[in-house]
């Protein structure tokens, strides 16, 4: 059996869950959060690690209410995300930003502990198992020969993946005929209207293809990419953030990049599960009903990890 990580990123403050630490949140009916059920179905699908991405004044919290009873089914290390993690001439310019620097930086904590071929997911996402068996399969086969970086997304319907509490970004994907990530736009405030998904303004309102295929930062790669990163993070420290300090370093804007410039090939694995999460505190009693749903249905035991 080969090997394969998933990379969780909960580093993330959580500011539109009310100041909470949304990732802990619990929604399982003996108290498991989300991301039990993600460490179940990646450990079910073939992965034997789990590297989590925090930051170090979660980890007490984070340790008590996942990471001690994950350690004792499956292998666990810890990536720390910290705004102070970027080379020293840059300490000083953006000494006053409150936010670590996105998804991108996220998967650069994590190159000291991650060895092998990785799934990176969102802490607060709920996938499917579908979607875990499928990035499996695609990261431990033999990749092609190939001048280009390869890597897999996982992508779901975006009626699948709307919020019924308010506006969603999502990154909104082109797909060819053979599969491979033509392009990718992220799309701000998309709502849910009945059937439909729109995008509303003060003055008009826009409608979207809620069958089109979106990324939800499930994202499958390989260790060089990790000097992509590296590469990439300097650049974007030296240039982007000058004009807006606020400004982050995502997964979905590196890739789309790297697909304008030829340098990477990305097998878009579809899946029809519905993905479900916690982007505002009313979506919490969603997810407890869809996990309830899910028990009951029989994919999940009553009880996992406790």
């Amino acid at each position: 059996m080969k090997k394969a990580t998933l990379v969780i990123m909960a580093a993330g403050i959580g500011s539109r869950f009310g100041g909470g630490i949304k990732q802990l949140e619990p929604v399982g009916p003996n108290g498991e959060i989300i991301m039990d059920y993600s460490v179940y179905d990646a450990k079910e699908a073939g992965f034997d690690k789990v590297v989590f991405v925090i930051r170090r004044d979660l980890e007490k919290e984070f340790k008590e209410v996942i990471g001690t009873r994950i350690e004792k089914v499956i292998e666990v290390a810890y990536a720390y995300q910290e705004k102070e993690d970027i080379p020293e001439r840059f300490r000083d310019i953006y000494k006053d930003r409150v936010k670590p620097w996105g998804t991108g930086q996220a998967v650069l904590c994590c190159r000291d502990v991650v060895n092998e071929p990785f799934l990176v997911i969102n802490a607060d996402d709920y996938y499917g198992k579908e979607a875990y068996r499928r990035a499996y399969s695609y990261l431990t086969k033999e990749m092609p020969e190939s001048s280009k970086v390869q890597a897999c997304m996982v992508g779901f319907v975006l009626g699948n993946t709307l919020s019924e509490n308010g506006g969603v970004t999502r990154g909104i994907c082109k797909v060819d005929e053979n599969a491979m990530l033509v392009d990718i736009v992220e799309t701000q405030n998309i709502e849910k209207s009945g059937d439909k998904a729109v995008i509303r303004t003060a003055d008009s309102q826009e409608d979207v293809d809620v069958n089109a295929p979106v990324s939800m930062n499930m994202w499958g790669l390989h260790e060089d990419f990790f000097d992509i990163l590296e590469n990439g993070f300097n650049e974007f420290l030296e240039n982007t953030v000058k004009e807006n300090p606020k400004a982050e370093y995502l997964l979905p804007t590196i890739i789309g990049r790297l697909l304008g410039e030829s340098k990477v090939e990305v097998k878009v694995l579809e899946s029809n599960d519905k993905w479900f999460g916690v982007t505002y505190k009313e979506d919490k009693e969603t997810v407890v009903n869809s996990v309830r749903e899910l028990v009951d249905s029989g994919v999940y035991p009553e009880r996992i990890f406790y």
